[in-house]
């Protein structure tokens, strides 16, 4: 009867241990609390989560999406002043909103107070949009250099020199034994850079033939980025090596989105296509724009929605690159636009930032700044965030009651 006892006992013990070996499994989906890998062929995990907007686009695979939804009518919950224009897009993280300024500085801000936590000066104006995970902010700088400093105080880790300036967001994936972060870099000295977060030592590097403006996306192994020699690169992220090539047909400028094994990204010949990684083909091409797109895709669940420099707003079917509708604004979209439930949010060079209506593209609500709108929108905690020429940057939330 002892006997039987201890057995019993010894078997539930192994029970309750795999129980919790399951679960310590399932959370290693994170690395030390960051945001969590996509999962392969589907939608980012993470991207507008818990408040949460870590990097430009929402994250790794630039979908632009975020979780929640917006009010119908916006106000101004706070303004931050820097020293010089906003080109840079927010990341929002643990209540802090990370962001550049040509004063040469990035800053750390409250998501709900605007009060400043702390601000880091680098030796150039910062134009890119910061990358946080791991309690780190990977920010490039017009002074070629990838800065690596501590989300929670701003002091400088390491710093990684390339050879040119970087304008475009970094991006990250595992190593190759998923036991560290590495961060990933456009440059104009023509290559990707692949950085090992633990030192600031480069793992590989992958050129080009010309500039690369834009932030890669990452997804399903691969490192996905188009550049000014019109090619779309598909890269290793493991290795670095070149696992495809793709002719767009004129260079690219923006960042390209990736979902469900197809990258989508507009050109400088007025064309925005679809390509499939696996087979290298053209899905479908998008040829109703009237000027280049330098603005980046927001990928819907049927839709995909991007900026043009023909004063436009363009949503298109992503099965077919169909024609959804479009949106005038006054001026050039440069900025990449973010979903967010049944709303599109998007800034534009006639000093305005704009709502507009998923499903039929009619404006719900704008706000009027004043001066051009290039940085990116990022949509958190029923918030969004955006930086402007004036200098400002600007948080709007739901407008209160009793207020015009």
């Amino acid at each position: 009867m002892q006997r039987t006892i201890e057995i019993g006992l010894i078997l539930v013990l192994v029970a309750v241990a795999g129980v919790l070996l399951a679960m310590m499994l399932v959370g290693r989906g994170k690395l030390g609390g960051g945001e969590a890998a996509p999962a392969a062929g589907g939608p980012e995990v993470g991207a507008g989560e818990g408040g949460s907007w870590p990097m430009f686009r929402g994250g790794q695979q630039h979908l632009g999406r975020a979780s929640g939804t917006l009010p119908d009518s916006m106000e101004v919950i706070w303004k931050f002043k820097t020293g010089g224009e906003v080109k840079s897009s927010p990341a929002v993280v643990d209540g802090l909103v990370y962001i550049g300024s040509a004063d040469a500085n990035v800053y750390a801000i409250g998501l709900e107070n605007g009060q400043q936590a702390w601000a880091f000066r680098a030796d150039s104006p910062v134009e890119a949009a910061p990358c946080v995970v791991d309690d780190l902010v990977f920010v490039g700088s017009s002074d070629g250099l990838l800065y690596a400093l501590d989300a929670r105080n701003g002091s400088l880790k390491w710093k990684y020199e390339t050879g040119g300036q970087i304008l475009g967001a970094a991006n990250w994936t595992s190593s190759a034994d998923n036991k560290s972060v590495w961060a990933l870099v456009g440059s104009y000295d023509n290559k990707v850079h692949c950085v090992d977060s633990r030192n600031g030592k480069a793992v590989w590097m992958y050129e080009t033939d010309s500039y690369v403006n834009g932030s890669p996306a990452v997804g399903d192994g691969h490192v996905v980025f188009g550049g000014c020699d019109a090619v779309i690169h598909v890269v290793s992220a493991s290795s670095g090596r070149t696992v495809r090539e793709i002719d767009s047909g004129s260079y690219i400028a923006g960042s390209a989105g990736v979902l469900d094994g197809r990258v989508y990204v507009g050109n400088y010949d007025n064309v925005f296509l679809c390509a499939d990684i696996g087979t290298g083909q053209i899905v479908w091409k998008y040829d109703k724009g009237e000027a280049p797109f330098f603005s980046s895709p927001a990928i819907g669940e049927d839709v995909v929605v991007f900026g043009g420099r023909d004063d436009r707003v363009h949503c298109i079917r992503r099965e077919d690159g169909r024609e959804v509708w479009q949106f005038r604004t006054l001026r050039e979209v440069d900025s990449s636009p973010a979903i967010c439930g049944d709303k599109v949010v998007v800034g534009s060079e006639d000093g305005r930032v704009y709502m507009i209506k998923l499903s039929d593209g009619k404006q719900v609500w704008s706000y009027e700044v004043g001066q051009p709108v290039s940085s990116s929108p990022a949509v958190a905690n029923g918030m969004i965030v955006i930086g402007a020429d004036d200098g400002y940057v600007y948080a709007f939330g739901a407008k209160r009651q009793g207020r015009g």
